[in-house]
């Protein structure tokens, strides 16, 4: 059982990071041509409706799948399979009314909601998304069911579907409706997140009535015991998923009010109006989105980790606990530092690579990139502890943590934007702090209450070498091509460099080893080639 389930983290972990990004780089590569076609003006209406959207979504979606998941899990540990499936079929309940709720809410206020905020014409828009909001919590109980079970396929094909088709018929759809107004076209490139929802349930669906029979089939004999009773399933549900959903709303509400600190700081040492409103786009519309990428790979340890971690703590094996408590982290710096290192090298060369046509713009963002970039590997931390937390039933933990993290930013944000040596920077160092606070009292949290002790020389030492080793070499490269082929090709080439000689530095100094890998059935292949490749034919 023990092996079974450590594979099984690293490989859903993997396999969940991998679909996640994806779905991150499908996103990014949409906005692009979007813009193009639908202008200023169009994308307005687009971005009225849609944080509306996401703020909606994310109370719907974003705890109860995990708070099924560990219910699902700690159920099967006990053998009690026929009870896991009341809790899914209790969660599926719930969640289709929090999605007919908030779908009619988006719709049946949509012409209140927009004239409050002065852009009448995104109704359409809000038209557009109302029944993605109906149909995507039902697909997150049905994701949160399997990830309980600890397959994390269904999970990740469906997030590919739904992306996928989000974004080929919203763009699709943008181009057909042009022609009536850019209001219509916005509407239209919204709507594919409604269309993309609706296919990824199709597909969640059949991947759970395929997979009923060998469910039901473990079921226990039914003993004629008292059942659970509804009311205490959806208590334990909702006690679980309400402190992750407040957690998962803190940042957005600290981004939020960065918008009137960063620039009330910014005219209160000179710069006017305009010029702070542009130094602030270029830290949250340029720098920003591109922090956000590695994201997708590092919070899929999180919810890979909080399925195994419940079972083994319903089985009493602390020992397994620590492993994977240890694991996580190690997997989280061998993803975060590498990003964070190689983004803090490049990251002029990447604004320039990501935005051509605003030069001046760019090479000044890069500094805010650059800023942000130890960001990505404390998040990452985080993120693997925050998991570990809500396995073994503490998750307000990492709230309070967070919170905690981010009342410190408000105040180094206030403090440091006010610094005209560091401006719009300061927001930056503001983000890395509170990830600096939340990740150690994580790791505190997780020591405490599980008894893990960290090997540091593993899980952030060896990491940070071969990610500053990486990062150094990424540097040389883009310095020494960029003379000839310019610096889109040679950011790219330089990238592509790095991820070799990195996956060849982790291997050389047994950061991971060819057992470790030899769980994850895909990447059996990358074992045999690094067995060639680094010599002694040893990794």
């Amino acid at each position: 059982m023990e092996e079974r389930n450590k594979k099984t983290f690293v490989g859903g972990a993997a396999l969940l990071g991998v679909a996640g990004l994806l779905s991150k780089i499908l996103g990014a590569c949409f906005r692009i041509p979007l813009a193009n076609i639908i202008g200023d003006d169009g994308m307005g209406y687009y971005q009225t409706a849609y944080p509306i959207y996401i703020a909606l979504l994310t109370i719907a979606t974003t705890g109860i799948p995990t708070a099924i998941s560990r219910m699902v899990a700690e159920r099967r540990a006990r053998g009690k399979y026929r009870e896991s499936f009341r809790i899914y079929r209790y969660s599926l309940l719930l969640m289709a009314c929090i999605g007919l709720f908030t779908g009619l809410v988006m719709f049946l206020f949509a012409h209140q909601i927009c004239n409050y905020i002065s852009e009448p014409n995104a109704v359409w828009c809000m038209y557009s998304l109302a029944p993605a909001l109906v149909v995507c919590p039902v697909i997150s109980s049905i994701r949160g069911y399997f990830q309980g079970q600890q397959n994390m396929v269904p999970t990740a094909v469906s997030q590919v579907v739904e992306q996928i088709f989000r974004v080929s018929t919203g763009f699709v759809l943008a181009m057909v409706f042009l022609k009536k107004g850019l209001e219509y076209a916005a509407a239209g490139a919204t709507s594919g997140a409604s269309i993309g929802g609706g296919l990824a349930l199709l597909y969640t669906a059949i991947a759970f009535w395929r997979k009923k029979p060998a469910l039901m089939a473990e079921f226990e004999p039914d003993t004629g015991e008292p059942k659970l009773p509804a009311g205490k399933i959806f208590r334990e549900l909702l006690s679980i998923a309400v402190p992750i959903t407040l957690g998962a709303l803190i940042m957005p509400i600290i981004n939020t009010m960065d918008t009137v600190v960063v620039k009330t700081r910014l005219i209160s040492i000179g710069y006017d109006q305009v010029t702070a409103r542009s130094l602030f786009g270029q830290l949250s519309g340029m720098a920003s989105p591109i922090i956000n990428m590695p994201d997708a790979v590092t919070a899929a340890v999180c919810m890979s980790l909080v399925p195994v971690i419940a079972d083994a703590k319903l089985r009493g094996d602390t020992d397994f606990v620590k492993q994977n408590t240890q694991l996580s982290v190690r997997y989280a710096s061998l993803v975060g530092m590498p990003c964070a290192v190689g983004i803090f090298a490049l990251a002029q060369p990447i604004m320039l690579l990501l935005y051509p046509l605003q030069k001046e713009a760019a090479i000044n963002a890069a500094s805010c990139l650059a800023a942000y970039a130890p960001g990505i590997a404390l998040l990452a931390i985080h993120q693997a502890l925050s998991g570990v937390l809500q396995g073994i039933g503490k998750q307000s933990i990492p709230v309070r943590n967070l919170f905690i993290g981010a009342v410190v930013k408000l105040i180094a944000t206030y403090i440091l934007c006010g610094i005209p040596s560091i401006n719009v920077t300061g927001a930056a160092y503001g983000t890395v702090i509170t990830y600096t606070i939340s990740a150690l009292l994580n790791y505190l949290s997780a020591k405490k209450y599980t008894g893990v002790k960290l090997d540091f020389m593993l899980c952030i030492v060896k990491p940070l070498f071969a990610s500053v080793v990486t990062g150094a070499c990424a540097w040389g490269v883009h310095k020494l091509l960029m003379p000839a082929i310019g610096n889109g090709l040679a950011t790219l080439v330089s990238i592509g460099v790095a991820v070799i000689i990195y996956v060849a530095v982790v291997f050389l100094t047994k950061t991971i080893t060819a057992e470790e890998l030899k769980g994850i059935k895909k990447l059996e292949k990358l074992v045999k080639i690094l067995d060639k490749v680094i010599p002694g034919g040893k990794i």
